[in-house]
């Protein structure tokens, strides 16, 4: 992220409309820099830490700067899509942040009968840090099933030699733990389309729900209700490649 931006670009990038809408919030005295009205689009700004506090747009507060994470607790029946149709996780996001340069994505994807922690980010690189496969940082997930478990899964899935179907390369080993009956929780350290559907189904079982409780060693925290979201601090960043 550059250390400074002009005053219309940084807005823009930030999804107040385009330049010439900046523009128009400009001439109406909508932005305020130090207390003091700003109408000159081609302003310096220098992105500090407490710029949000001192830009102000219609008298709020800036929208978080380049550079955001966010950690959401993704419910059922969103797609982490930015085109598809229905409901998708970027209709939980204000607005605004929906037109933002650059855009927020999703790191990694969880289908749409997935629930649980998502991570979101403008920041390619990190983006790429976490789902690239040599990484092959660790995600947690309960898996609720139709039936009741053999007790063969922990060794199949830990053998490192289960093919999925349409597959050649076989899994690497993951680790799994009974928690009922009927319920499992279980570690991949890969990110195959429907992994851990398909697993259970090699298995000889079908899962029918499924809940991503950690990345890594950040976990979802518990009192963040199904559907929203909330910023990230660097420790929470770091705990994703612990």
């Amino acid at each position: 992220m550059k250390n400074k931006l002009r005053l219309d670009r940084l807005l823009s990038n930030l999804g107040y409309g385009s330049r010439r809408e900046v523009h128009g919030l400009l001439a109406r005295g909508f932005v305020k820099l130090d207390g003091e009205i700003v109408k000159k689009e081609e302003t310096p700004v220098y992105l500090t830490p407490d710029l949000r506090q001192r830009l102000t747009v219609r008298d709020e507060e800036l929208d978080p700067l380049p550079g955001l994470y966010l950690l959401m607790n993704k419910p059922l029946e969103y797609t982490c899509s930015h085109r598809e149709e229905g409901l998708l996780v970027y209709d939980l996001l204000p607005e605004r942040w929906r037109a933002r340069d650059p855009k927020l994505a999703t790191v990694g994807r969880l289908d749409k009968q997935t629930t649980g922690l998502l991570l979101l980010t403008d920041d390619g690189a990190l983006l790429h840090r976490i789902t690239a496969p040599k990484k092959a940082i660790p995600k947690r997930y309960r898996a609720k099933l139709a039936r009741d478990l053999s007790g063969k899964e922990k060794n199949l899935f830990a053998s490192g030699t289960l093919k999925l179907e349409g597959d050649e390369k076989p899994l690497l080993p993951a680790a799994f733990e009974k928690i009922g009956p009927r319920e499992a929780l279980l570690t991949i350290s890969e990110g195959r389309y429907h992994q851990v559907r398909r697993m259970f189904a090699a298995a000889g079982n079908h899962v029918e729900s499924l809940h991503r409780e950690a990345i890594g060693s950040l976990r979802l925290p518990e009192d963040l209700p199904s559907g929203e979201f909330r910023t990230m601090t660097e420790e929470e960043r770091a705990q994703i490649f612990l």
